[in-house]
């Protein structure tokens, strides 16, 4: 079945809100898998669903599976929107998918960035970024980010 359904067979379970994105992060862990598509959504696996019933692991999905713009994560960072951007281009981070926005049409390629909170709290607990001196860098002064070299997140 689709995200959405499979939201709301998860919500009726639980009696929580459960966003169609959380299936995914679930698919990520390996609890309900994604077994096809449907004209470009993804289809997932009804018996996996069935069978379903860890309340702690879909909190963990809803929280970490969470989809947050580019401005949103550098708020949730504590950052700058320019500093955020020194992670994206080094590939210390990479957008999750991408949606389309308000004013753009639908026949257009989706240009807004989403990114997971889990790979954003990644992020804050590894060791080699400073958060507390990027944080105190004053707005027109260069980021210490832009130091960071390429990497990639599984490395993070």
């Amino acid at each position: 079945m689709g995200a959405c359904r499979a939201a709301a067979v998860l919500e009726e379970r639980f009696e929580v809100k459960v966003a169609p994105e959380v299936l995914a992060e679930l698919d990520r862990v390996g609890l309900i898998e994604c077994v096809g598509e449907y004209k470009g959504h993804p289809l997932y696996d009804g018996q996996a669903l069935a069978d379903f019933a860890d309340r702690t692991a879909l909190e963990k999905a809803k929280h970490n599976g969470r989809l947050l713009n580019r401005t949103a994560a550098a708020r949730h960072l504590g950052i700058r929107a320019s500093d955020f951007d020194h992670l994206t281009k080094a590939k210390w981070l990479r957008p999750t998918t991408w949606v389309h926005s308000g004013w753009q049409r639908r026949r257009d390629v989706p240009c807004v960035a989403l990114f997971r909170l889990g790979d954003l709290e990644v992020l804050l607990a590894h060791p080699a970024i400073d958060w507390d001196e990027i944080r105190a860098t004053p707005k027109g002064r260069p980021s210490p980010l832009a130091r960071l070299t390429s990497c990639k997140l599984a490395e993070v």
